[in-house]
This record gives C-alpha cells, structure tokens and sequence, in this order.
C-alpha cells in the first residue's frame, strides 16, 4: 500500500534540491549491481552530460529508455554503484505492484530545466 505522509518539513528541504529534467541518451544493464539497474547517460542541456545507476528493470526496458525526459536531483553528489560512477538520482514512485515507474516531463520542457 501507500506509506503513510511524513511530518511537514517546511520549504527548506525541498528548495535546497537541485531537480531537472534530464532526457535519457543511452541505457545499459549494469551487471555488478547488488539489486538489478541500469546505467542511464543523460543530457540536461547547459549543464552538461551526467550519468544514474537507476533501478527501473522491472518496468522499463534498456531500449525503451533513450530519449524520455525525467527528472532528477541532480546536487547530491556522485557516488559509486558497481564500479559506475552515479552522479544523480533519477525520481520515480512506485506502482501498485511496487515497481518504480519513472516521473517525466512532457518533450517540450527543455533539458535542463529547473523543476519548482
């Protein structure tokens, strides 16, 4: 089911992240990952190339990723999944069955842009 809503946090938290749309350029398995993912290379626009270890194999397919507009914190920092270098997190809820469907801006939001 749906987890209940946590205690109000106020505007702080949400407005020091830095979340953008991203369009997907290429998708692969990441195989070493403990729990099934992709490795995901995205554009956003004027702020350069970027890359995600994302775990979306129970939805989606590698193939059917390039080119879908999602968003993304991207001011977390970098991290290291399976020896690939994660530099943000893509967003997603899950579905009823649990599986992450990916949150995604309609094609005419630009990469790049700043989600309010």
């Amino acid at each position: 089911g749906i987890p209940p809503a946590l205690p109000e946090a106020g505007l702080e938290p949400f407005e020091a992240l830095d979340l953008r749309v991203a369009v997907v350029t290429a998708a692969e398995p990441n195989p070493g990952a403990r729990v099934p993912a992709y490795r995901l290379w995205l554009d956003l626009g004027p702020l350069g190339s970027r890359q995600s270890s994302a775990r979306i194999t129970d939805r989606y397919r590698p193939e059917d990723l390039p080119g879908r507009r999602v968003i993304v914190a991207a001011n977390l920092g970098s991290r290291r999944i399976a020896g690939f270098r994660s530099d943000v997190l893509v967003l997603g809820a899950a579905d009823a069955d649990g599986r992450i469907a990916l949150l995604e801006a309609p094609d005419d939001v630009p990469p790049g842009s700043r989600v309010h």
